[in-house]
């Protein structure tokens, strides 16, 4: 195994997690996933050494997600909502409290609009920098930093909202 299939592997648990986090939907996520490691295998040599990995392939699941997006609404189908009970890396023993409280995260994040979901998924849940999740996004740093407040804000409301 190269070092470039070495380093797809291990981020195939941070991308079937931001893959979640933009399909909303187990199987989407899981076909996403593999639409990026299968783009990414395919064009290993645009990476540049020296440049960071993640960065580059978490653009082109993005990538992937908005070409999805776009055929999807050019045929005119829906985005099912997230599966009840579906989560990732279900631990199988985890408390039923915990479990609500990830449903509730998950249909949170589901309701964002998919410019803020992202920036929050990547800054978040997957730990880039604010740098680092504007080139991935492909914009300046103040508009992550303006979908990520507008995110976290609607995140937080909504959670306060369905607590009891």
């Amino acid at each position: 195994m190269s070092g470039l299939d070495h380093e797809i592997v291990e981020l195939l648990p941070r991308l079937r997690r931001l893959a979640r986090a933009l399909a909303r939907n187990a199987a989407d996520a899981d076909d996403l996933a593999q639409v990026t490691v299968e783009r990414a295998l395919a064009h290993r040599g645009q990476w540049r050494p020296g440049t960071r990995f993640d960065s580059w392939i978490f653009r082109i699941m993005k990538n992937a997600w908005i070409d999805e997006t776009r055929a999807r609404r050019r045929r005119g189908a829906i985005l099912a909502p997230a599966e009840e009970g579906e989560r990732v890396g279900d631990a199988g023993a985890a408390a039923a409290e915990d479990r609500l409280v990830v449903g509730e995260v998950e249909r949170a994040m589901s309701r964002l609009p998919d410019d803020q979901r992202l920036a929050v998924a990547l800054v978040l849940i997957e730990g880039l920098s604010y740098r680092e999740a504007a080139a991935v996004l492909q914009v300046p740093e103040g508009t992550l930093t303006s979908r990520l407040v507008r995110g976290r804000s609607a995140l937080l409301a909504d959670l306060e909202e369905a607590a009891p």
